[in-house]
């Protein structure tokens, strides 16, 4: 039996197994299975992989995306230049690290610019906003960071100020706020400095519409969620596996 499966701490909000469950069905791949793995530490996955036979692949979540990377044998060029993996490919030279996360983002983000480059706050400086940050840089897009500290962001959560958010028209979420189960979560800014000239991404995509989507859909902006992300960046995975 060929084995597929994702790693993470909390996996309660993924769709990734049922994803790639129908995918299997569809193409009449019996043979073909794809488990969440709840590890309590990264540390876990060499005893994983030893204990599960025909592991071909994995998908790699929050909070592991750069912790993982010290345990791979290897390094994909553009995941070595982002600094986080969500996707291992195991064979016979071990475990190589890449990451589609790039490709995911870019699947989303293109359709909405509609050629622009607007000034853009990411929120979070975690795996996915290293992907995030890789896209932007890649498209010539002016951006800050927001996070907790200023030696992970470019300016901190109480920093956020209306004067900020009203100027960068283009705002993408890269924390879990307001991921299942925990819906009720909003990034902590200025909401009523969002109008209809901006642009909101949540790379949330569980549930659909987050309140941070809501919110802003509310107050005019145009929104979109993390799924097209996550159907880009599976489909990327899945040729990386079978490549």
């Amino acid at each position: 039996m060929a084995r597929y499966g994702l790693i993470g701490k909390h996996l309660s909000h993924s769709f990734s197994q049922r994803y790639f469950t129908e995918k299997f069905a569809e193409a009449g791949l019996a043979d073909h299975r794809y488990d969440p793995f709840e590890l309590e530490n990264i540390e876990a996955l060499p005893a994983l992989i030893a204990e599960t036979p025909g592991l071909l692949g994995l998908n790699v979540t929050i909070p592991y995306k750069q912790a993982v990377m010290p345990l791979l044998h290897a390094l994909d060029p553009t995941a070595a230049a982002v600094g986080a993996v969500n996707t291992i490919r195991i064979d016979g030279n071990g475990l190589t690290g890449y990451n589609t996360d790039v490709e995911g983002f870019r699947a989303t983000l293109l359709p909405m610019l509609q050629g622009a480059k607007p000034r853009t706050l990411v929120l979070g400086s975690g795996g996915a906003s290293r992907a995030v940050v890789y896209v932007l840089k890649e498209l010539g897009i002016k951006f800050r960071v927001v996070s907790r500290s200023r030696e992970t962001g470019d300016i901190t959560w109480d920093l956020l100020d209306p004067s900020l958010v009203n100027v960068c028209t283009l705002i993408i979420n890269t924390t879990p706020l307001g991921m299942f189960p925990e819906v009720d979560g909003i990034p902590p800014m200025p909401m009523s400095a969002i109008g209809p000239k901006h642009c909101v991404l949540d790379l949330v995509y569980n549930p659909e519409q987050t309140r941070f989507l809501h919110a802003a859909e509310g107050r005019g902006a145009r929104t979109a969620n993390g799924l097209t992300m996550l159907h880009a960046q599976a489909e990327a995975s899945w040729r990386i596996w079978n490549s």
